[in-house]
């Protein structure tokens, strides 16, 4: 704020004036119209000052300290259990000259203590350094309230941007595959669903949600043959396949995003199998990451209720029997009975983020 800037807000300020003499009130808005500052008021009745300096209209209060109703430290005290944006600065005057008074005063939140009498030039001066600290104050915790608002919308956008990233380079991965368009977008909110069932926090079932569309990622680096081949792989084929975990670690290693550390956990272990059967690395039960327990099962469900070149699409029922029984040897058998007690609600995410192909997905 420049300072002729602050100079009109200092002249224009609103003040107050509460004390239970009106001769004083009179008085003290007298030399303050005198001083160039143009928007005084005042009142007698403490209890009405206190309500109309609690409005948060007031810049300053000039407050005398011995008052009937309500004494200058209780108004003080009082005012101070509002916030402190709106709370206005406070400037004790008294005829009290003793030194407890004016620590009492200060204590409770008074900005400065002018004695009785005073000179006018103090008065006008104490006024106007009060008022400055409040203005400049005030536009400092306005200026702070704009510069966070700021961050929380750049942060919105850089989340959206990352995630915007991630479903391209899954997309990326998407086109080399089998895949169905919207496998991708079912899985990943059937994961967050069961996250957030699970008991996880918003923030990590979001992150989940954000991180699985990159579970495929390696098999971009699975040749066509392989990837694309109809029918089943052989022996030879499948260990090649297998590689696609490992792949995708590699190609998110280093990343200093935690969401994409998160995608590659995710990579690396949503082939894991809960008897310790899965690849790349061989991980039993609860050592295999939750996030990768909780992708496995979203993505064997859509999996196989979804059609694709070598395989009709199963339907629901045959589906959720066959993950009941792999469930303690494939599959996490507490995040199955979950997923099979939150079937309706995956259904109708299911439904939708359906698909041309999901389309002669038989029903249940």
């Amino acid at each position: 704020m420049t300072e002729p800037t602050l100079e009109r807000a200092v002249h224009t300020a609103s003040i107050l004036v509460v004390d239970d003499h009106a001769s004083n009130v009179e008085m003290l808005s007298g030399l303050l119209d005198v001083g160039g500052f143009s928007n005084v008021f005042g009142t007698t009745d403490a209890i009405q000052g206190l309500a109309m300096a609690e409005v948060g209209s007031y810049d300053l209060v000039l407050l005398d300290m011995r008052m009937p109703k309500l004494d200058g430290i209780e108004f003080i005290r009082r005012l101070r259990a509002h916030d402190a944006a709106d709370r206005p600065a406070i400037i004790v005057l008294t005829a009290q000259t003793d030194d407890e008074t004016r620590r009492n005063a200060l204590n409770a939140g008074a900005r400065d203590f002018i004695t009785k009498p005073f000179k006018l030039w103090e008065l006008l001066q104490r006024v106007r350094n009060a008022l400055e600290i409040q203005i400049l104050y005030r536009r400092t915790r306005q200026l702070n309230d704009e510069l966070e608002e700021r961050v929380v919308v750049r942060t919105a956008e850089l989340k959206d941007t990352r995630a915007d990233v991630i479903r391209r380079l899954s997309a990326a991965a998407e086109f080399r595959d089998n895949e169905t368009g919207q496998h991708i977008a079912r899985m990943s909110v059937f994961a967050h669903h069961l996250a957030l069932k699970l008991g996880l926090p918003e923030a990590e079932a979001v992150n989940i949600r954000d991180a699985a569309p990159l579970h495929d990622i390696g098999k971009i680096g699975i040749p066509d043959a392989i990837l694309l081949k109809r029918g089943r792989l052989d022996a030879a084929e499948w260990e090649i396949m297998k590689r696609h975990a490992e792949i995708g670690g590699q190609i998110l290693v280093g990343g200093k995003s935690p969401l994409l550390t998160l995608a590659r956990t995710i990579a690396l272990s949503h082939h894991e199998k809960w008897d310790g059967s899965g690849y790349p690395r061989g991980l039993k039960g609860e050592a295999i990451p939750i996030a990768g327990r909780i992708v496995a099962v979203s993505d064997v469900f859509d999996a196989l209720t979804s059609e694709r070149p070598y395989k009709p699409a199963w339907s629901v029922d045959d589906a959720v029997a066959y993950m009941l029984e792999v469930s303690g040897s494939h599959l996490d058998p507490a995040l199955v009975g979950l997923f099979h007690r939150e079937l309706p609600a995956i259904l109708t995410f299911r439904e939708r983020f359906r698909d041309q192909a999901a389309s002669a997905t038989a029903h249940a």
